[in-house]
């Protein structure tokens, strides 16, 4: 086992605000070169409204055509009892499901409240537990919000304790517009770890203000070792104005295996698909 797991979330995460529409057999060819360099957990799509994330439209396809490795693990982006049915159909081998620390993130990107958009996972438990398929629960602005400012770590820390008490497997804890500091992050993690085991918690870092690796650093020191990773660095989010993408998965490699950490990722490899997939997406407008 690797000291570190990256989760490379570039195929959902990363894509889904691209402008130009990514052909399906570009996303599997990516996803391909993602399983090749080693990765062990990727996030491939999204079963949600074409209506609102256009991008993911293709999902089954997707799902239909991806390499099936032993120890491979899709993860798919399904936040109600319709997507979820959809997900476990097309072979997901997890369902995640997001809310928010902040009311009005929360009400902007899922158009309901926090509690309401917990209420909508129950029937999602419920299909997953019958498939045997683990959930994992993503919490977003967990340390900055466009709309309310710095959001307090017991807030967080009181979502994740909710998603923990629905059945989250693991909890991801998203920078969403990566304006987080090393400080604040390391009150947040604290405050979550006070709730939630630090051992079915994971970082989700973006690079805005290019903290990112500063405030991954502070969620490892205190016993993060699951980290979210977008190759190239693809991604951003809609409904958070002037969030830059994901971390670079390539960054996370390099930072961790500099200290003498292994990720089980070939950094040239992952490397030479970032360059890939930046072209292709050039090519396509995107």
């Amino acid at each position: 086992m690797p000291d570190i797991t990256l989760v490379e979330v570039g195929p959902r995460d990363g894509l889904q605000n691209e402008k130009g529409v990514v052909a399906t057999d570009i996303k599997l060819a990516l996803i391909r070169r993602l399983a090749d360099a080693g990765f062990s957990r990727i996030e491939a799509t999204a079963f949600v409204s074409p209506k609102w994330v256009p991008q993911m439209a293709d999902h089954a396809a997707v799902m239909a055509g991806v390499p099936r490795r032993a120890g491979l693990i899709y993860s798919v982006l399904a936040p109600n009892e319709k997507g979820a049915a959809a997900a476990i159909a097309a072979g997901a081998d997890e369902i995640a499901v997001f809310t928010a620390a902040s009311e009005s993130f929360a009400r902007k990107n899922t158009n309901c409240s926090i509690a309401e958009s917990l209420e909508r996972f129950l029937p999602v438990m419920a299909l997953a537990r019958q498939a045997g398929i683990p959930v994992r629960g993503y919490v977003s602005c967990v340390l900055d919000c466009p709309y309310e400012g710095a959001i307090p770590a017991q807030a967080v820390a009181e979502v994740a304790a909710r998603l923990d008490e629905l059945g989250c497997v693991e909890i991801s804890l998203g920078d969403t517009i990566g304006r987080g500091t090393p400080e604040a992050t390391a009150a947040m993690v604290e405050a979550v770890a006070a709730r939630v085991p630090v051992g079915r918690l994971a970082g989700h870092f973006h690079d805005t203000a290019g903290r990112a690796l500063a405030n991954v650093a502070a969620a490892h020191a205190l016993g993060v070792t699951v980290f979210d990773g977008s190759v190239g660095g693809l991604g951003g989010c809609p409904y958070a104005p002037g969030a830059a993408g994901n971390v670079a998965t390539e960054a996370l490699v390099g930072f961790f295996e500099g200290q003498g950490l292994s990720t089980g990722i070939d950094l040239a490899r992952l490397a030479e698909t970032g360059r890939w997939v930046r072209a292709e997406l050039g090519r396509a407008g995107g």
